[in-house]
C-alpha cells in the first residue's frame, strides 16, 4: 500500500514496504515486515468495526527510516483478539535489530498469556493487570537476552518498548525506554508517558539516576558508563548479565582503565526492563492516542502534534493521512533518527463539525508589536553608542 504524501513518497529516494501480513500471522495482524529500503511503512485504516473488535477505533500508522544509516524501528497493531481490547506498541531499536525483530511477536504472545488472553483486561483489576504486564515484559526480557547469548556473533542490541491496550472507555500502556503516549482530549495534548533516560530533572530521570548510581553504574554525558542514553530497554545484555565483559572490554577499547574498574563494583542491572503501567479513563472527551518514538518528539513537542492531527482529521476525516503528515513534519524538522508513529481515532469525534484551531490575531499582533519595540530600542541603543 503507497503512501498518500507525495513528500514522503521521494524521500531521499526511497523504496516504500507497504502493509504485509506473513504466512505466520494472525489475521488482522498489520506489521511492518520488510527492511531493505530507506523508509518503510505500514497504513491501517479501519472506519468500519469490521477490522477491530472495538467499535469505531480507525488507525494509522508509519515507519520511516529517515536520516538514519539503518532501520531499527518496528511497530505492531493488533486490532483483535483481547476480549474487545486492540494492541499496538513502537519498538526503538539500537545497536542493530534482532532484539527487536524477536519483540514484535514475543512481547504480544507474553503480555496475551499474562493477561489471560485479555480476560484481565477485561475485569478491570488495576492490581492484577499491573502485575501481569510486569512480569510479561520482564519474562520477554529473559528470553531474548538467553537467545542473545547463545548467538555465535557477538549481539549488543538492545530495544525499548512502548504497548497501549485500547478498549471502548480505557487505555492501559506499558512502557520501558523513551517512545511516548500522548492523548487528545478536547483538543489539549495530555503527555501519558514519561522516558526513561539517564539524564534530566524531572522525577523519572532523578529515580533512574539513583537506581544506576546504586547498581554501581556510573553516567558520563547523560550516557550509561558514557554508552547508551536510555535507562530501560530489552536486550542490552553487556549492562546485565555480562556487565564484567563489559568493563574488560571497555579498557581494552582505552575507554577506561584498569584501576579505575578497580573500584566499580557492580551489584545489579544498570539496564532493566521493568514497565512502567499506566491506566487511563477515555470518556466522550477523548478524541485520538498518539503512540511514537522519539523520532518525533524530540523534534515536535505534544502540543503541536496534537493540533497538527487535529487539523488534519478536521480537513478530511482520513486517520492515515493524519499520520502521514505527522512523519512529514517530523523530516521536515529534520528528524536524525527513525521515525515511528501509531494513531488511534477513538471515533468518539465528528471530524467534520469539528472547527480548525484559529490562530490568535491579537496575541501574535502583539508578539509582532514587542518585537518591533525590541527592534527599535536595539537600532537606537546602537545609535547612541556611536556618536
Amino acid at each position: 500500500m503507497a503512501l498518500s504524501s507525495p513528500q514522503i513518497q521521494r524521500f531521499l529516494l526511497s523504496k516504500l514496504h507497504g502493509r504485509s501480513i506473513s504466512k505466520n500471522t494472525p489475521r488482522n495482524v498489520f506489521a511492518i515486515t520488510s527492511r531493505s529500503g530507506c523508509c518503510s511503512a505500514i497504513a491501517i485504516d479501519a472506519p468500519s468495526s469490521s477490522l477491530t473488535e472495538v467499535p469505531g477505533i480507525r488507525w494509522g500508522s508509519i515507519a520511516l527510516q529517515g536520516l538514519r544509516e539503518e532501520m531499527e524501528d518496528d511497530i505492531i497493531v493488533r486490532p483483535a483478539g483481547l476480549q474487545g481490547f486492540s494492541f499496538a506498541a513502537v519498538f526503538d531499536g539500537h545497536g542493530g535489530f534482532s532484539s527487536v525483530e524477536f519483540l514484535r511477536d514475543e512481547l504480544y504472545k507474553e503480555c496475551v498469556e499474562a493477561l489471560q488472553g485479555g480476560l484481565l483486561l477485561v475485569e478491570k483489576d488495576f492490581k492484577a493487570i499491573k502485575g501481569a504486564l510486569q512480569d510479561a515484559f520482564l519474562k520477554a526480557d529473559m528470553k531474548l537476552l538467553k537467545r542473545l547469548e547463545i548467538k555465535e556473533e557477538e549481539d549488543e542490541s538492545g530495544a525499548t518498548a512502548t504497548a497501549m491496550f485500547v478498549g471502548d472507555d480505557e487505555l492501559l500502556i506499558s512502557h520501558i525506554g523513551d517512545s511516548s503516549v500522548v492523548l487528545c482530549r478536547s483538543g489539549k495534548a495530555e503527555v501519558l508517558t514519561s522516558p526513561h533516560r539517564p539524564y534530566g530533572n524531572n522525577k523519572t530521570s532523578l529515580e533512574e539516576i539513583k537506581r544506576i548510581r546504586e547498581a554501581g553504574g556510573w553516567i558520563s554525558n547523560g550516557r550509561i558508563c558514557g554508552d547508551i542514553a536510555v535507562s530501560r530497554a530489552f536486550g542490552d545484555m553487556r549492562f546485565k548479565t555480562k556487565k564484567n565483559e563489559m568493563l574488560q572490554k571497555g579498557v581494552q577499547e582505552g575507554r577506561w582503565s584498569a584501576k579505575f574498574i578497580s573500584r566499580v563494583q557492580l551489584n545489579n542491572d544498570l539496564i532493566v526492563a521493568y514497565p512502567d503501567i499506566y491506566q487511563v479513563a477515555l470518556g466522550s472527551d477523548a478524541e485520538f492516542v498518539v503512540l511514537a518514538s522519539d523520532g518525533l518528539w524530540d523534534y515536535m513537542n505534544s502540543s503541536e502534534a496534537v493540533s497538527l492531527v487535529r487539523d488534519q482529521l478536521r480537513k478530511h476525516g482520513n486517520i492515515q493521512l493524519a499520520c502521514e503528515a505527522l512523519a512529514q513534519a517530523a523530516l521536515d524538522r529534520r528528524t536524525q533518527d527513525n521515525v515511528s508513529i501509531i494513531i488511534a481515532d477513538l471515533g468518539r469525534t465528528d471530524w467534520q463539525n469539528v472547527p480548525l484551531q484559529q490562530q490568535n490575531v491579537i496575541f501574535e499582533l502583539a508578539q509582532a508589536l514587542v518585537t518591533i519595540g525590541i527592534v527599535s530600542i536595539g537600532i537606537w541603543f546602537s545609535s547612541q553608542l556611536s556618536l
